[in-house]
C-alpha cells in the first residue's frame, strides 16, 4: 500500500474543547451578604479565572449577588450565583473588595 492510499482521519472533536480548565481546590470561604452582615460558611471546591465552584448546605440560602471571602488568599471577590444543585453551585466573579470591617475573619 502506497502512502498515498493512506486515509488519515482527524481525532474526534472534544466536546467542550473551549472550556477552561478548572483547578481542584478545598478551601474554607465565607459568604458575606449585606442583609443584616450575614456570613455563611461554604468550600471552595474549584477554580478557574472566572469563578468558583463551591459546596454548601443545600438548606442554606445565599443572594444571587455576594461577597466571597476565601481567608487563605485573604481576597473578597463580588460573586454572581450561576447555577445551584443540591450541595453545590457555580460562582462567576467579577473582581475584588477588600474585606469588610465588621467580618471578624
Amino acid at each position: 500500500m502506497s502512502a498515498s492510499n493512506v486515509v488519515r482521519l482527524k481525532a474526534p472533536a472534544i466536546e467542550n474543547e473551549s472550556r477552561e480548565h478548572r483547578s481542584r481546590v478545598l478551601k474554607g470561604a465565607t459568604i458575606l451578604t449585606t442583609i443584616s452582615a450575614s456570613t455563611v460558611s461554604c468550600l471552595v471546591r474549584n477554580q478557574q479565572s472566572g469563578g468558583f465552584g463551591i459546596q454548601i448546605d443545600p438548606e442554606q440560602k445565599i443572594p444571587a449577588h455576594f461577597l466571597l471571602y476565601i481567608p487563605v488568599d485573604g481576597i473578597a471577590y463580588r460573586c454572581t450565583l450561576r447555577w445551584r444543585k443540591g450541595d453545590r453551585a457555580g460562582l462567576s466573579f467579577d473582581g475584588t473588595e477588600t474585606k469588610p470591617k465588621w467580618h471578624y475573619g
